[in-house]
């Protein structure tokens, strides 16, 4: 890693992000030799002992990871420390003994004490780069809208350089995702028709079978917009729609990036019923098993009108991509898990074989990682007809090490590489995007969909003329 210290510093250790993800993901760096830390330090409000804090870890590191190794935990146990503690400045400077050189501070915290934390770590200190570089990681949501997401922006200013700021979007670890770009740049067949003389639209779907599982004091006051769409799938979008970089660095991925999210025509308040559509889920049936509506889960009341589905349309103001749909939706409670990337090429003239025939390229997330070019054949047989053929490619082949999203962009943070992770102009320009949405959708109800569906009908309103969604499973 080239720095012989390092420590990271979890904040909210006792929390669930730390025991589900971050943990599991730092076990299997170290397992897998990517990374030998200095030290861990848990640091939390809970009066634990440095025993309890192991013996926490330990159980879910047994729940989470499907390979764990108790040998392997014992060696890495060495390096696990617990501090408990506040957000003041005089708690936290407790920790600079503590913290010697090259440091990452992660906050896995409620998105309301991003600023107190940034802040307490300032005042206390630990964000000098005297004795080595210092780094902080923040999760999502950057904000709840633009106004907060500017607010927060502004209180890390003063402690925080952004080159010391990495907002971690777990969507952009993906293989996937970073296949995205691999795949548009690195092969020349598909820079001549990346454009909208040969693209007909672009789908990113993402949907889950899954309800609130226990997280309904966050959903209920975020919603999908703000969950999936505003970061998530926004990046995505960026990814596919940004302009070719000189050079592979940094810099000029957040330049594109932010670039095409400035280009993208804004939505005014009231065009929103034209270029998105909010739905929630009622009571239905998934996988054959009865589950209840949204305002029947648990601590949901039941005049929400919190939005589990979300979609929109938009188009991007440049020669590359004049007269292009751009749809993102994601939603709760869908007909199947299923998520992708997919980008429809025009169809040929209809005349050739009665019918117009397009091809779609297909970078799917799950339910399992692959690229798929979905295109027509000649159907076997005495007569001229066609059929769809779909060329599959996997990322995964047997024998190959699987990483997880968290384990790549923890090592990415470790490194200093900061590709992966959104720069604050690339937040704004997508909260300018969906926050007229927010502002329309607070004062109306969203439509309803049976869960176990594809979804409220309204969406299909949002299809230009002779498009259509796409299903949420690959063609057979």
């Amino acid at each position: 890693m080239g720095d012989k210290k390092m420590s990271v510093v979890i904040l909210g250790a006792t929390g669930d992000l730390t025991r589900r993800l971050l943990f599991p993901a730092i076990y299997h760096l170290y397992a897998h030799g990517e990374w030998v830390p200095t030290s861990i330090i848990g640091y939390a409000m809970e009066d634990w002992s440095q025993d309890k804090f192991c013996g926490h870890i330990e159980e879910n590191l047994k729940r989470f990871v499907a390979d764990f190794d108790p040998a392997v935990w014992a060696k890495l146990k060495a390096f696990v420390f617990y501090q408990p503690g506040d957000l003041t400045a005089d708690s936290l400077s407790r920790l600079k003994s503590q913290v010697e050189g090259p440091a990452v501070f992660y906050l896995g915290l409620p998105p309301q004490l991003f600023a107190q934390a940034a802040q307490g770590l300032g005042q206390a200190g630990l964000n000098e780069e005297i004795a080595g570089w210092r780094r902080l990681v923040i999760e999502k949501p950057f904000g709840w809208d633009l106004a907060s997401a500017e607010e927060l922006g502004k209180s890390l200013e003063p402690w925080w350089k952004e080159d010391q700021i990495f907002r971690i979007d777990h969507f952009l670890g993906k293989d996937t995702a970073q296949n995205v770009l691999v795949f548009r740049f690195i092969n020349r067949l598909l820079e001549s028709i990346w454009n909208g003389a040969h693209i007909a639209q672009v789908q990113i779907t993402y949907a889950e079978t899954l309800g609130l599982e226990g997280r309904w004091q966050y959903y209920d006051k975020a919603g999908a917009l703000r969950d999936m769409l505003q970061n998530h799938l926004m990046q995505l979008f960026a990814l596919v729609a940004m302009e070719t970089p000189s050079e592979w660095n940094a810099l000029n991925l957040h330049n594109h990036k932010a670039e095409v999210l400035r280009a993208v025509r804004k939505i005014g308040e009231g065009e929103v019923a034209r270029y998105a559509v909010a739905g929630q889920y009622t009571s239905g049936l998934i996988q054959e098993k009865a589950v209840p509506g949204y305002t029947q889960e648990e601590g949901i009341p039941q005049s929400s009108t919190t939005e589990t589905f979300a979609a929109l349309k938009f188009y991007v103001d440049n020669w590359r991509w004049h007269g292009v749909p751009f749809y993102l939706r994601s939603g709760k409670r869908m007909a199947a898990d299923y998520a992708e990337i997919a980008v429809q090429l025009k169809p040929v003239p209809p005349k050739m074989f009665d019918e117009g025939l397009a091809d779609w390229l297909v970078f799917r997330l799950k339910p399992d990682e692959a690229l798929n070019l979905v295109m027509w054949a000649k159907k076997l047989g005495l007569e001229l007809k066609t059929e769809q053929v779909i060329l599959t490619a996997p990322y995964k082949k047997a024998g190959e090490d699987d990483y997880s999203a968290y384990e790549q962009l923890l090592l990415d943070v470790l490194k200093g590489d900061q590709s992966a992770f959104p720069r604050f102009d690339e937040v704004e320009e997508a909260w300018k995007i969906v926050d007229p949405v927010l502002k329309a959708w607070s004062r109306q109800s969203p439509q309803t969909y049976a869960a176990g569906s594809l979804g409220p009908e309204g969406q299909n309103r949002l299809m230009d003329s002779g498009l259509a969604w796409r299903g949420l499973e690959m063609p057979k």
